[in-house]
């Protein structure tokens, strides 16, 4: 999900919650989110749908903190007539919510009225997003509006000067299939002063979601061999000078991002969010020719991956299944000129001239405009139809935030020359076995 400001807002959260749901004769919808975008939607759909006569109740706790999920479980557990009926998950926990600990609060889409099947066959909705929303049961209980799929984000220019074209269709074959072409590419970059990525946070997130198999596997700590694989790829890029070595979100990856870093970096991993809400942010310009404005492309990356996203649930107790169906529905699976994912794949959401974004439906972006003068005109949706395709949806769990940020801890204890390969792998064992209290296999 993109990085926002995030405010704690309707504190809803003084829970004494006891008691049945409301009733179905009242019209209050309440909704839980950690930012204001899917309650700004729900809005949008209002005012779409004159004849929706429901008000809705916003809470909104950012995840600053941790502070999100607890307060979620709590309402959700105690219910009554302030309990959520729609609620929202980010890809670090929504495993929880659909095949985890608190899945046993979602509804089936199914039992909210929708149509399951045939929306996400004809709306092409992208198999990860279907993947990850759906519980033990094999039921659908949480979809996405925004697509998140990876694609390889480059400098033209950079591109051009290294191998006389800054066509998406070449660079692709630059830079993958694969790692071993990835390297061969940063080593031409290097014999002309540029770095590949910014720092190993840059591949991360392909090399996490292209793995084979999460980290709990029968209930034990489980490294796949393409997450251990991190290590050396890693390594390879420091130890070559493949990179600055900035850490991702700190001030050293946003500088690369406007070409003021130690030397010129030619490209990021990420999906449409990162080009609009974190690399043009931070470009240095706001049109063409300032700073690195107009300078970038989108290709087809070394490796399939997705980064981040939010799912959209219903509470099985509300008692207003079919209004909230009929939002859901509209959100996550309607793929017509009407629904919410055409006018957020084409920025008009809220008028012309909006931010243009990825979204779950192939079908919606096949027929939108995915143009951005960012990107030099180019249509970014070429790239990531396919890019939310190859996306793994079955890796995940729910307590991948937290094992992420232990692995990546060490990896860069390893990289740094502080601790041997095997003593990085051992530590982080013994980390989540304390933490956690998960043992490795």
């Amino acid at each position: 999900m993109k990085k926002l400001t995030m405010t704690l807002a309707c504190s809803a959260l003084a829970v004494s919650m006891i008691g049945s749901f409301a009733s179905a004769d009242d019209k209050t919808i309440n909704v839980w989110s950690f930012t204001d975008e899917v309650p700004g939607m729900i809005e949008k759909y209002k005012e779409a749908h004159p004849d929706f006569d429901y008000d809705i109740n916003t809470t909104i706790i950012a995840t600053t903190d941790g502070a999100y999920q607890p307060a979620l479980d709590q309402a959700l557990a105690a219910g009554g007539d302030e309990a959520p009926d729609i609620y929202c998950a980010e890809s670090a926990f929504v495993l929880k919510y659909t095949q985890g600990d608190a899945s046993g609060y979602a509804a089936t889409y199914k039992d909210l009225g929708i149509d399951v099947d045939t929306l996400v066959k004809d709306g092409d909705i992208a198999q990860y997003t279907v993947d990850i929303g759906t519980n033990g049961d094999g039921e659908l209980v949480g979809l996405g509006y925004q697509a998140t799929g990876g694609a390889f984000i480059y400098r033209r220019s950079i591109a051009k000067d290294v191998w006389g074209t800054d066509d998406p269709a070449e660079i692709e074959k630059k830079v993958g299939p694969g790692w071993d072409q990835f390297f061969t590419a940063a080593e031409e970059l290097k014999a002309k002063g540029y770095g590949i990525v910014s720092g190993d946070g840059d591949i991360w997130h392909a090399v996490e979601n292209s793995s084979d198999e999460g980290w709990i596997v029968d209930g034990m700590l489980h490294i796949d061999p393409k997450r251990e694989e991190f290590l050396d790829l890693s390594k390879k890029l420091k130890d070559n000078d493949y990179h600055n070595d900035t850490q991702d979100w700190q001030d050293a990856w946003f500088a690369d991002m406007k070409g003021e870093g130690q030397k010129q970096i030619f490209g990021f991993f990420g999906p449409a969010w990162l080009i609009n809400y974190t690399l043009a942010p931070n470009c240095g310009g706001e049109a063409v020719g300032e700073g690195t404005y107009g300078d970038w492309a989108v290709c087809t990356p070394p490796i399939g991956f997705f980064w981040g996203g939010t799912w959209v649930l219903a509470n099985k107790d509300t008692a207003k299944a079919d209004a909230v169906g009929d939002i859901i529905e509209w959100i996550t699976l309607d793929a017509t000129e009407d629904g919410l994912q055409y006018k957020w794949a084409n920025g008009t959401l809220n008028g012309e001239g909006g931010t243009k974004d990825a979204v779950a439906s192939g079908t919606v972006m096949s027929i939108s405009d995915g143009t951005l003068d960012f990107l030099g005109g180019q249509n970014m949706f070429d790239a990531f139809i396919p890019a939310n395709q190859f996306a793994n949806g079955k890796n995940l769990t729910q307590y991948d935030e937290t094992i992420n940020t232990y692995w990546r801890d060490q990896v860069r204890e390893y990289t740094a020359g502080n601790k041997s390969r095997d003593e990085a792998i051992a530590d982080f064992k013994t980390t989540v076995s304390e933490n956690l209290g998960i043992e490795a296999e």
